[in-house]
């Protein structure tokens, strides 16, 4: 039986699709194996979001070929499908797939094995019109799953390499979801969490306009499911007919993730998002008033080109008083291509760090306030898995996104428990079941 082994960079689509591809080569007899072991076929599923992203996966690339230079090496992903070529001037890559034709991935590597030069079918993501559905063949043994829904990404903020790796919006029928949520159920899964590159525009390329509301609707009126999760999200495509839907069934999880990016308005603007910081508050304001003790996490850039003191100063303010969940902070990555590689101003890179220090920082503080506000409380925890470093510890999240953490075994495993929130522990809290 050969052997396959995967690994993956970057964000929750890109695990999705792996999880996907991985499906494919298990349907053809390959014998999935850890990466760091000798295998005849390796697939490397790559981020370009950021300059770090792209020298990691150059890494892992480079790692493979020394783990087995006779192996079919094969790289998938963003940064595949941004600079094709650089990747197929490494030599002993075999395979280059980009973000499209993954269902062709165990045929490609097969039709490499036997040739001299590599396999590049990266082609021109602007011209793609449907969305690849490639069902997942078999389910992970995990108690979450990630459900892809949507492709591509209209938006072009200045920043971002995303729109041309990943091509124009492309969503999966609405029969797919339900079918593929339905056999994610009967797998044993309990929770299930939507994922795209622009979720929020779900639908806005097809001829009825159906919504993520109307998804979100569908899949809870599914038999068995326990809970729903949505991915990341702009804010501007929060639809009050999707905050009435968590408000209304708990088992759609009061967490949202709204990428902020920018807390000065000069710098959003220059950004070119599509939103002002006054629309954005009155958003989040509105929510909570909605939605009992939801959580909002968010993603933020610090050092874009021309952002002063004054400017991360603004930031700060603003992001203090959002109080955030959890805010994951990046510095601004310059990507040739983008608009913004081209701005004036640019940040010198030890000036980025400091600032991400700084911003890093007031995350930790606004993440361990939220964490306070739910102590001595009762939360429903689904629990995940066991801890791997004490096989007595069991962890597991509440519907707020809290990781929860408790005495346990691998039995409680995909089960649910009223828990009692005792204190702080690890990147959550600690608690005692109660029931």
């Amino acid at each position: 039986m050969p052997q396959v082994a995967f690994t993956t960079l970057g964000c929750k689509v890109n695990q999705f699709e792996t999880e996907v591809m991985e499906g494919l080569f298990k349907q053809r007899g390959y014998e999935k194996v850890p990466f760091d072991q000798v295998a005849d076929v390796y697939v490397i599923n790559t981020c370009s979001v950021t300059h770090l992203g792209e020298k990691k996966s150059r890494q892992i690339i480079r790692r493979a070929i020394r783990l087995n230079p006779e192996a079919v090496v094969a790289v998938a992903g963003c940064y595949a499908q941004i600079s094709p070529k650089e990747i197929e001037a490494i030599e002993g890559v075999k395979v280059i797939v980009g973000t499209q034709d993954r269902k062709r991935i165990v045929d490609l590597v097969e039709q490499a094995a036997h040739c001299m030069s590599p396999v590049n079918v990266v082609t021109n993501i602007m011209n793609a019109e449907h969305f690849e559905d490639i069902p997942l063949f078999e389910a992970p043994g995990r108690t979450r799953a990630f459900l892809k829904i949507q492709e591509g990404c209209t938006n072009f903020c200045t920043y971002c390499i995303i729109p041309y790796a990943r091509g124009p919006l492309r969503s999966r029928s609405l029969a797919s979801i339900i079918q593929e949520t339905e056999k994610l159920i009967a797998a044993g899964f309990k929770e299930i969490v939507l994922t795209g590159i622009h979720l929020g525009a779900y639908g806005h390329d097809v001829e009825d306009k159906i919504t993520l509301a109307d998804v979100v609707r569908s899949i809870l009126s599914i038999k068995g499911l326990v809970r729903l999760r949505l991915g990341s999200l702009e804010s501007i495509e929060i639809s009050d007919e999707l905050i009435a839907l968590m408000k209304q069934d708990d088992r759609l999880c009061s967490h949202l993730h709204l990428p902020l990016q920018a807390g000065d308005a000069a710098i959003l603007k220059a950004m070119n998002r599509h939103y002002t910081l006054d629309e954005y508050q009155q958003l989040i304001t509105n929510i909570r008033n909605k939605v009992e003790d939801i959580a909002i996490s968010t993603d933020i850039i610090v050092g874009f080109p021309g952002e002063t003191p004054e400017m991360f100063n603004n930031a700060l303010t603003f992001v203090e008083k959002m109080n955030f969940s959890r805010m994951h902070i990046f510095p601004y990555s310059r990507r040739s291509g983008t608009p913004a590689a081209e701005y004036s101003g640019q940040i010198p890179e030890e000036e980025k760090k400091r600032r991400v220090q700084i911003m890093q920082e007031l995350a930790e503080k606004k993440a361990d306030e939220f964490l306070q506000r739910f102590l001595n409380r009762q939360f429903t925890v689904l629990f995940e898995m066991e801890n791997q470093k004490n096989a007595n510890i069991i962890d597991g999240l509440t519907g707020n996104y809290i990781r929860v953490y408790t005495n346990g075994n691998q039995n409680m495993q995909g089960k649910s428990y009223q828990v009692l929130l005792e204190k702080p522990y690890r990147d959550g809290v600690w608690g005692k079941i109660v029931d």
